[in-house]
């Protein structure tokens, strides 16, 4: 029987505040706490409360047969404690059912894979600990930031023990292949690759409300009358979708709960699929080849590379100041300087820098505070600078006192 896995990406990042030149050493507030609580409930009214109550229904009604999984950011999770407490419970109360697996990544959804072996792996860490105390699970497959992923990132991943990953079916790395096998790292095969979908996903997240697609509307018949078409000998479909899908990206009125409710029970009764999570496929599946990857690829944008975080001067320069100072906000034993730092290194920040014109940014520019990119540099660095001269002054303390 062929297999289909739900997973979706839940994530907000720590938003900053208009922080100008003037405000340089002067204060060390950076982050938009009212943003934060305010687009935070929103989306918990929007997305989040409805689309759980959805899924738990559909669990308790299919008992087994109904799975999902989710890949929930760290610092997503400490604005659910502080912001909307129910929406935690809500996920609890998923994980209660035994039908709902929580994926590992890094805890500030970062880029530190790309930069820092040392924080990627200190990220992973604290977010398989953090999701084990909510949701007493410890993770078994790993979701990096965007879907990034490379050989050598591959290779760290299953260094820390896991045998499954999750990556884009990025066409220009497959060729004739399909994404819907499992795949595996060339280097170490028993780290076991799992590959999104990308044309089904998109269906969904970015274009289910399109009225000028051709497709439109999409109903769950439709849809599951595509997975129908494949190749039989096809074994496994992997959907990832950003959770706001439901609610904010395709608003309400588009249909796309409905089409949530719907699609479970007509995959069940109309098509020869059962719905897996990526833990169970990757003890089931055998890999049909190596994947070799030498070039990061992520999700994002038909090139489905790192440009968009790293394409341009403003971000790598952003980028390099900020893992810089590394070592120095490690040695320095501040929690609020490394708070601050690790807060920083969210991906979103450097995706507002981007001047790349996106082809899926229907799917992303609700996101963006920033009139521009260089509207977003000019105050990430801001931040950066004063964070910097706090490291450097802190520094200069701790070397005059071991002096003495």
């Amino acid at each position: 029987m062929q297999s289909i896995c739900f997973y979706f990406k839940v994530h907000q990042p720590y938003r900053l505040k208009t922080y100008r030149f003037f405000d340089i050493c002067n204060h060390h507030e950076y982050f938009d706490d009212y943003a934060n609580k305010f687009i935070m409930q929103q989306m918990a009214d929007k997305c989040y409360l409805k689309a759980n109550e959805i899924l738990l229904k559909l669990i308790k009604k299919y008992k087994k047969k109904f799975k999902v999984s989710f890949s929930i950011s760290g610092i997503a999770l400490e604005q659910f404690e502080m912001y909307a407490p129910e929406v935690l419970e809500s996920f609890k109360k998923l994980a209660d059912t035994g039908c709902v697996e929580f994926l590992a990544e890094t805890y500030n959804h970062s880029l530190a894979s790309l930069y820092s072996k040392e924080e990627f792996e200190s990220q992973i860490k604290s977010h398989a600990q953090v999701i084990e105390k909510h949701f007493n699970q410890k993770p078994k497959t790993f979701k990096n930031t965007a879907l990034i992923y490379s050989d050598d990132i591959g290779n760290m991943v299953y260094n820390l023990g896991f045998r499954g990953m999750i990556t884009e079916g990025a066409k220009h790395v497959l060729g004739w292949k399909s994404p819907n096998f499992a795949y595996c790292s060339p280097s170490n095969p028993k780290l076991k690759l799992l590959l999104r979908n990308y044309q089904l996903s998109d269906d969904i997240a970015l274009r289910f409300s399109r009225q000028d697609w051709s497709e439109w509307p999409l109903t769950a018949e439709k849809f599951v009358g595509w997975l129908n078409q494949l190749n039989s000998k096809e074994e496994n479909v992997n959907i990832f979708l950003n959770y706001e899908t439901f609610g904010e990206n395709q608003k309400t009125e588009s249909g796309i709960f409905e089409f949530l409710k719907a699609l479970p029970e007509t995959i069940l009764k109309k098509s020869k699929f059962s719905f897996k999570t990526p833990s169970e496929l990757i003890s089931s599946l055998q890999p049909v080849s190596p994947l070799h990857v030498p070039y990061y690829i992520s999700w994002i944008d038909e090139e489905k590379d790192i440009t968009p975080w790293t394409g341009n001067e403003m971000q790598q320069e952003a980028l390099n100041k900020l893992y810089s100072v590394e070592d120095k906000i490690k040695n320095n034993n501040n929690q609020k300087l490394l708070n601050d730092w690790n807060y920083l290194q969210t991906s979103n920040n450097f995706f507002y820098m981007s001047t790349k014109w996106f082809s899926d940014m229907y799917g992303h520019r609700p996101f963006n505070p920033f009139n521009s990119p260089y509207d977003a540099f000019i105050n990430y660095m801001n931040v950066l600078s004063d964070l910097m001269i706090r490291v450097e002054e802190k520094h200069s303390e701790t070397n005059t006192y071991l002096n003495k």
